[in-house]
């Protein structure tokens, strides 16, 4: 069994459905690294997930520790990561609200002091998963510790459209130091130059590395050197789509639990694609619970 360390945030959402002009409401929990870990968990990796945790535990919280060890820094219930959304269908939605709450509590200091006991118990990473954080930069400082302790796990990452926004640069940077990176399509045309309809032309994997590009209903692209300059497409798998939240993550979860398991990058995104087409049938993480 691979094991897996995803660095990223839990948190407590309120998601609105549209459909036929009406609209239910559900409380759910969701969170990038949160979407990741328990996707990675599902697909077959033991996933340990450093994310702020609360206490006391909401019992909506509690059956996480279930699936996945999570470990991270102490906080109030009050206190956690949030998301409001409307999902109108049709891949349209509107943001009501967003809180990234104790995220900067995530340090290199508090990850080292926390996993120390893992680590040194021989629990070695197969990979290290940095899901989106409130900034690129911060990304990237997880991701050069990890490569500073030449530990041999593989490198990942994700990004998303205001990351991009906020600093090209940066996300450039996280990118060329990871071994693996997932953004959607729409990632990929902010990251390629000014005027180009899509980056999957410009975005060039290093040796050994693989990117991969995922694009909705249209499926997902997979780039690496190994496949001699030239790219690879996958189907998505057909669903009932009732809320999109979640699904890139899912994918990249999915994805990196069968690669660190030894499946190929091919059969890797095709489990991920598998996947996300069965948590976007449900409202937010419920699929798990």
């Amino acid at each position: 069994m691979g094991s897996i360390l995803v660095i990223g945030c839990v948190s407590l959402d309120t998601i609105h459905l549209e459909q036929s002009g009406q609209r239910e409401t559900f409380k759910t929990i969701g969170g990038a690294g949160l979407f990741t870990a328990l996707a990675a968990a599902k697909s077959g990796a033991q996933v340990t997930l450093y994310a702020p945790k609360p206490q006391p535990m909401p019992a909506l919280l509690s059956p996480i520790e279930t699936m996945l060890s999570w470990q991270g820094p102490t906080v109030a219930p009050e206190n956690m990561p949030t998301l409001e959304i409307i999902h109108h269908g049709g891949g349209r939605a509107t943001l009501l609200g967003a809180s990234w709450g104790p995220e900067q509590m995530l340090t290199l200091k508090n990850l080292d002091q926390l996993l120390h006991d893992e680590i040194n118990k021989e629990k070695t990473f197969a990979a290290v998963h940095v899901a989106a954080l409130s900034s690129a930069g911060r990304q990237l400082e997880f991701i050069k510790h990890w490569r500073n302790c030449d530990t041999g796990a593989l490198l990942s990452a994700g990004t998303y459209a205001r990351a991009i926004n906020n600093d090209k640069q940066a996300v450039l940077d996280l990118i060329r130091n990871c071994d693996i990176f997932f953004m959607n399509s729409n990632e990929a045309g902010l990251l390629s130059s000014e005027g180009e309809s899509s980056g999957q032309k410009k975005i060039i994997p290093a040796p050994g590395q693989t990117i991969f590009i995922t694009d909705g209903e249209n499926g997902a692209t997979i780039l690496s050197d190994t496949f001699n300059e030239s790219t690879r497409h996958i189907a998505a798998t057909a669903a009932d789509e009732q809320d999109p939240t979640g699904a890139g993550d899912t994918f990249c979860g999915a994805t990196l639990a069968s690669i660190v398991q030894g499946m190929g990058v091919i059969q890797s995104a095709q489990a991920g694609a598998n996947l996300a087409a069965k948590i976007i049938e449900k409202p937010g993480s419920s699929y798990y619970f």
